[in-house]
């Protein structure tokens, strides 16, 4: 089991440092190895976050390449390790524990619903929450990270999801760019640095090898393949940045574990543990939150405990916190709200799976969400141009 480090080895870290660099004030301590004055000379500070690039893949995928020649060390994700709550602590620089976004499936007390956080809308479907009058900003409370540093900022997205509600709330006065290819988007940071010769800081996210990842597995040749172009594309991008005082930074959310056959526990199939929740299963299928009726509590356990050991560690939600697995410091006041009773922290890689009626079925073979060194463990890459 691996755990966060927030104590200067984690993606917070980096976010620590880069808005320290910036002309901010975090409440957390710099990464380790990204110091803030190394960093805040660069006349463009661009960060790179490939959504799904664990370390181990890094390594195992891309030897001598131009990302693994800029390695500089292996750094922690976030708990849960998942795009949701990691993302949001690159958008905000804030832990879990403050930021207060669990996992893709959130429960909003405030609003009684059980939230696809990313595209913000209710877990059953229909419309985006914005549509029903309640705004994310209203929601979620974040002020934006681009609007605690003193450089001009941009955002680099899929056309797709630029200017989404999440990713609009989450930009500040930020300004927003989308791409439709990978070489686009290393076209667009380009353009970004050439624009003028004031300070700037450039935040770029490809979800390209998390999709292929989920589909076929982050072994698999589709998520090799790539991975090889991403590390060409990387290669090609430095060279025409080359001369114009950028420091780039790799990292990613988190990693990957692939399934395998009859590792995705159906909860229909376990109905005596179904019935003791009073909510459907949040959080990841990696990290479970679960409510639980305050009559069943010991059916609960004693099912867990007896039935799936094997495949699940069981913990009250409230010790994770305590514990800081979410982040140091004061948690965001509807944390607990957020995390359920108790949580399922799956083993190996195992994950567990319910649905809701008319839900859509998927499988994916490609996992994340979890405390297994694959998952939570991603590379820092650094970069001058």
């Amino acid at each position: 089991m691996v755990l966060p480090d927030y104590q200067g080895v984690s993606i917070l870290n980096l976010m620590a440092s880069i808005e320290s660099a910036c002309g901010g004030n975090p409440p957390y301590l710099p990464l380790r190895a990204l110091p803030p004055d190394e960093i805040a000379g660069a006349r463009n500070l661009i960060l790179l976050i490939i959504d799904g690039l664990g370390h181990e893949r890094l390594i195992s995928g891309c030897a001598g390449g131009a990302l693994h020649r800029h390695l500089r060390a292996k750094i922690t994700s976030v708990f849960p390790s998942t795009t949701a709550t990691a993302i949001t602590t690159f958008l905000t620089g804030l832990a879990p524990q403050q930021h207060g976004l669990t996992g893709w499936f959130t429960y909003f007390r405030e609003i009684g619903s059980v939230a696809a956080v990313l595209p913000f809308r209710p877990r059953h479907g229909g419309r985006s929450y914005r549509e029903a009058g309640i705004e994310v900003n209203a929601l979620m409370g974040h002020k934006p990270f681009f609007d605690k540093i003193a450089v001009p900022s941009y955002v680099v997205s899929p056309e797709w999801i630029v200017h989404s509600d999440f990713n609009a709330a989450h930009s500040g006065r930020a300004q927003r760019r989308g791409y439709d290819t990978l070489d686009t988007m290393f076209q667009s940071i380009a353009g970004i640095v050439r624009e003028s010769p004031e300070r700037k800081y450039v935040y770029a996210y490809y979800p390209g090898l998390d999709t292929l990842a989920h589909e076929y597995g982050i072994g698999s040749p589709r998520a090799t393949t790539l991975l090889s172009r991403l590390d060409e594309a990387f290669e090609r991008f430095l060279a025409e940045i080359g001369g114009s005082d950028s420091t780039v930074i790799v990292s990613a959310d988190h990693g990957f574990i692939d399934a395998s056959p009859g590792s995705q526990i159906e909860l229909e199939d376990h109905p005596s543990l179904a019935e003791t929740l009073l909510l459907p299963l949040c959080g990841e299928p990696r990290a479970a939150y679960c409510y639980v009726h305050p009559e069943k509590t010991e059916q609960f356990e004693t099912y867990v405990r007896s039935e799936l050991s094997a495949q699940a560690g069981l913990f009250k939600s409230r010790k994770l916190v305590e514990e800081g697995w979410f982040g140091p410091g004061e948690p965001h006041p509807r944390l607990l709200d957020r995390v359920g009773h108790y949580t399922l922290v799956m083993r190996e890689n195992y994950a567990i799976k319910d649905w809701l009626i008319g839900e859509s079925r998927y499988t994916h073979i490609g996992q994340h969400g979890g405390v297994s060194e694959a998952e939570m463990q991603v590379p820092l890459i650094v970069a001058q141009a």
